[in-house]
């Protein structure tokens, strides 16, 4: 009962928040982890937060709701009070005001998943009220959203999974261009050379412990092959001063370091299909070869069949650090898995196809961000639905399936001979963030029981309600 404590003490205070919104944080004061990959993320959407601040200003006025359909952000992405958004030939008018919750045009509530808490939800829910979800990172951020009684509480949706209705798998690709671009390529002669003071494989990592729980694998390959680790996690290397702020990790001289290395372990702090961030599609984009674990679905998302080693095709880091080793000595061997970028060859159709036909663009001024594309899909649903009304035709129910956001449960790697390495980062004792993932998704999957029992009473309810039930037994 202590240990469940403890993770209810997580949740209600939101500890277990691992990226931070640059929108988020403008509203809300968030308990977010230091790190590498919170400044990441947060450099990333400031791209999207100006451009969609601009397009507040430019295409969308702020005017009167009028007889405009009303979208509220009742878990605030955007800082707009009211404005008008011009989807097409359909126009709605968004908002975080929740003084319009009782209003007569109220037809749509939206929802940023990270910050979807039960303190507080839009009850009762009238028979025209869609429920619409935005969440685009990692399941460690609020992991009851990834159970079927939750997830189905949701018309619409707009997450990583290919099944969404506004799919955001490739959110952290710019386009086919930066793939095949050759900026950064350093030639496999020089990384030869290189290789007398760098090891052939790099890790940057700063959020250490995660649910994948890599931190663990990549200690264990710590004792079989070289590594060199940058990062705040299993540290073994210093970044040059000018690069040590975790902001530089989209910096030109960052981008140079890591790309005079043959490989980097490109490790996902959680493995549900299709949650594919910037770890493997950044060193894509300069040249050097991924060495993935994460997404099972990988393999659909390949630019080629033989472009990063997938861990999950070895049964120990031995056989891992063998088989880098092999392409390490053997020139070869090495190519073949860098001979499409040397090209520019991208043979997998289904990538192409989902980055020509995508709505939304990633740091490009010219395109819609993916949060703008999420808003105008459900006002385009709910103008949908109006019309279909209008003609004395029953509306369209739109419902979100438990694939379009859903994770197995964690696990932890189980190894023993790091020990034996006198020069390896040792594990971590005593009570950690790696001892949290397990019995906190655990227990999330009460949470989502009761949080579905409780939406479909339809009536409001309090935290303190929440708790008391999730802890009855």
């Amino acid at each position: 009962m202590e240990m469940l404590g403890v993770i209810k003490k997580h949740e209600e205070e939101q500890v277990v928040v691992e990226l931070g919104k640059f929108e988020r944080k403008t509203f809300k004061n968030s308990h977010l982890q230091d790190g590498q990959e919170k400044v990441e993320e947060e450099s990333k959407q400031l791209n999207v937060f100006f451009k969609k601040e601009a397009l507040t200003l430019n295409r969308k006025k702020k005017l009167e709701v009028d007889g405009h359909p009303i979208m509220l952000w009742w878990s605030p992405l955007t800082g707009e009070t009211g404005r008008l958004g011009q989807c097409g030939a359909d126009t709605c008018f968004f908002t975080i005001n929740r003084t319009y919750l009782h209003h007569p045009m109220m037809k749509a509530f939206l929802f940023y998943g990270t910050d979807f808490n039960v303190d507080s939800l839009p009850l009762p829910r009238k028979a025209h009220h869609d429920w619409a979800l935005f969440h685009e990172e990692s399941p460690k951020n609020n992991y009851k959203l990834f159970h079927k009684p939750v997830i189905t509480l949701f018309n619409y949706t707009a997450t990583f999974s290919r099944h969404s209705h506004l799919p955001l798998t490739t959110q952290y690709l710019e386009g086919i261009d930066a793939l095949k671009s050759l900026q950064y390529v350093v030639p496999l002669s020089s990384k030869n050379n290189l290789r007398r003071r760098l090891a052939p494989l790099v890790y940057v990592q700063s959020d250490c412990d995660p649910p994948s729980d890599r931190d663990s694998y990549v200690r264990e390959l710590m004792t079989y092959i070289e590594v060199d680790s940058y990062g705040e996690c299993l540290r073994n290397k210093d970044l040059p001063q000018q690069l040590n702020n975790p902001a530089s990790m989209d910096a030109d001289g960052f981008y140079r370091i890591i790309a005079q290395y043959k490989f980097i372990l490109a490790f996902e702090n959680a493995v549900c299909d299709d949650y594919i961030t910037e770890k493997f599609w950044r060193p894509l984009k300069l040249g050097v070869v991924p060495v993935y674990y994460g997404s099972p679905s990988i393999i659909d998302w390949l630019p080629s069949n033989r472009s990063a080693i997938l861990v999950s095709e070895f049964s120990h880091p031995r056989e891992l650090a063998s088989y880098i080793k092999r392409l390490d000595y053997d020139d070869r061997l090495y190519e073949a898995y860098v001979e499409w970028k040397l090209k520019g060859e991208i043979s997998n159709q289904r990538l192409l196809t989902t980055l020509r036909e995508r709505k939304w663009g990633v740091q490009d001024i010219n395109q819609d961000n993916y949060i703008d594309v999420f808003e105008c899909m459900v006002c385009s649903k709910v103008w949908d639905n109006i019309r279909l009304q209008e003609k004395g035709l029953p509306p369209k129910r739109w419902k979100a399936e438990v694939t379009h956001l859903s994770c197995p449960a964690p696990t932890m790697f189980a190894f023993s001979s790091a020990s034996q390495c006198p020069h390896c980062p040792q594990a971590p004792r005593g009570n950690t963030m790696r001892d949290m993932w397990i019995p906190s998704f655990q227990q999330s999957r009460k949470e989502a029981q009761e949080l579905r029992w409780l939406v479909d009473r339809n009536q409001n309810f309090s935290a303190q309600e929440f708790w008391a039930r999730v802890f009855k037994d």
